[in-house]
């Protein structure tokens, strides 16, 4: 397998809005992100995912794009892109934009002109009906909107300011590659690909994710702006199986380097529930099923894993799947130490290196997000209660991986300092902050600093097979192995000790969040222990 340098990165997504706030209104920018590049150096990351920074109306927090090359004034303009671009690179970070061509805002120049001007070519830039059929916005209500201008609905099946584009169009489909092309002139490391999995949808047969013509509108992109260029590309693909990932990242198809699957963040939910009823807790044994199916199935060379926890659109794992309580840190190292050990390229989320937790939203004034404010009204109107409805938001909301990053102690958290930041500062920030956990050695950051080391200096964790060994339901334990060395993996994933009975005696500890020799002492694991050693 021809390795590039994604196989051993480590990469850190920057939600812009919330990262850092140079100028005082309450909003972070780019600027703010280029004053904190010497904080993301120290922790080590290889490559920096930048959440939209692109000219939008803000609708949905820049996944809404009016125009593809120009930056949104709340983050700045294209000479302070241009200055990230340079000064990430004398630090020895790469920058992968987040690529949004299933859909734009109806504010982008192509939309207003196909709504204004049915007979323009770029009409068929977009999608047009004289009837709806029975397809949905994932934000809610139809997926058709009607146009009294043309008298015909046009798809989107996001917001009805994000009209979805027509990929069957060939002049659209150049354009979109002449502007990645521009892209990666400026410098761009690759890109991330928002809900790249509906290009191809069939709108007429209710078909949106996996469409008949995705893989070849992926393959015609490849030869169109990634060919023979060292560039990650990863597809965000909610409905993809191993064999379907195979498809997009397996080397010889040249379409994609890597996909996210969501199969594990499906446990955040009860079984066959809407996303809004979460579930009580982690099904392990479920978990421990999902990552081994993709560990083992997903095999070396015939494609490649993503690995993360959270994103901006999900709430923070600690909340959800750790203790915010007495085992904060602790539980936070586990869950790194998990996911960090395993095949594939991680992907840590802004403050997930510090421990940062859900908001506890006291009520609607307080959420900003589209999905959820489009929840509540619903709920409300089918007579749910708005404490039922604020509880679901207050564990699933999207706002909880969007408040502002927690930089020190001080008012705003040193995110900000303007009297009102545009999502309110979480009120734990006084002891969860950057500053507190660089002057503590054990902290959750130098955790995730020395996981990123081992990433880039370990060829095992590219090579090495995976094998989940039978334990207790609540611990995860695997082996990686190579033909001369066996990595043994431990993980409790709980509050109660659990009973550890291998009978193994390891030769040297690669990293621990406890004394790994008392736990082959008593054959017992404390709340939260995780451990790798070598075998």
């Amino acid at each position: 397998m021809q390795k590039h340098w994604w196989h051993k990165a480590t990469i850190y997504q920057i939600y812009p809005k919330s990262f850092m706030d140079s100028n005082g209104d309450g909003i972070g920018d780019l600027k703010g992100i280029i004053s904190k590049l010497d904080y993301l150096q120290k922790l080590g990351i290889t490559a920096i995912w930048l959440s939209p920074v692109y000219q939008s109306p803000m609708d949905d927090n820049g996944y809404d794009i009016s125009d593809y090359e120009a930056i949104a004034d709340i983050f700045g303009d294209m000479a302070d892109m241009e200055e990230l671009l340079v000064q990430a690179k004398k630090r020895g970070i790469r920058i992968i934009m987040d690529l949004v061509v299933n859909h734009t805002s109806d504010e982008h120049a192509w939309f207003i002109e196909a709504r204004d001007y049915p007979d323009s070519p770029k009409r068929d830039y977009y999608i047009w009906r004289d009837q709806p059929n029975g397809l949905t916005s994932a934000f809610s209500g139809s997926a058709w909107e009607y146009d009294d201008l043309s008298g015909q609905y046009y798809l989107h099946l996001f917001s009805k300011k994000q009209p979805d584009l027509n990929w069957e169009n060939e002049e659209l489909r150049q354009s979109i590659y002449d502007m990645m092309n521009r892209w990666i002139d400026k410098g761009v490391a690759g890109f991330r690909m928002d809900v790249i999995d509906l290009i191809g949808k069939k709108p007429d047969q209710e078909i949106t994710g996996n469409g008949p013509k995705l893989h070849d509108y992926l393959k015609e992109m490849h030869q169109a702006s990634l060919l023979d260029k060292d560039l990650l590309t990863v597809g965000e693909t909610w409905g993809a199986t191993p064999e379907i990932a195979k498809q997009y990242s397996n080397p010889e198809n040249q379409e994609l380097s890597m996909v996210f699957q969501f199969e594990h963040i499906g446990l955040l939910f009860k079984p066959d529930a809407p996303k809004w009823d979460y579930a009580e807790e982690l099904d392990v044994s479920a978990l421990k099923a999902i990552f081994t199916k993709w560990q083992t199935e997903l095999e070396l060379g015939q494609g490649w894993n993503s690995l993360f926890w959270n994103n901006h659109d999900l709430p923070r794992v600690l909340s959800s799947w750790g203790n915010t309580g007495s085992y904060r840190e602790k539980s936070a190292k586990a869950l790194a130490i998990l996911l960090h050990l395993m095949r594939g390229t991680p992907y840590v989320y802004q403050g997930e290196e510090i421990g940062m937790t859900n908001y506890p939203f006291v009520d609607l004034s307080q959420v900003e997000d589209i999905e959820s404010i489009n929840y509540a009204k619903e709920a409300l109107e089918e007579g749910q209660s708005m404490e039922s409805i604020m509880d679901s938001i207050r564990k699933i909301g999207r706002d909880n991986a969007r408040t502002p990053m927690q930089w020190d102690a001080g008012l705003q958290a040193g995110f900000s300092n303007a009297t009102k930041t545009w999502l309110p500062v979480h009120p734990n920030h006084q002891e969860i902050n950057v500053e507190a956990a660089l002057s503590h050695p054990e902290s959750i950051f130098y955790t995730y600093q020395k996981l990123i080391a081992l990433r880039k200096e370990e060829d095992w964790l590219v090579d090495a097979d995976f094998k989940l060994l039978e334990t207790a339901e609540k611990v995860f334990a695997y082996q990686r192995s190579t033909g001369d060395k066996t990595y043994l993996v431990v993980v409790n994933l709980s509050d109660e000790p659990q009973p550890f009975e291998l009978d193994l005696h390891w030769k040297e500890t690669i990293i621990s969040n406890t004394e790994e020799s008392a736990v082959l002492e008593s054959k017992q694991l404390q709340a939260w222990d995780a451990f790798c050693v070598v075998l």
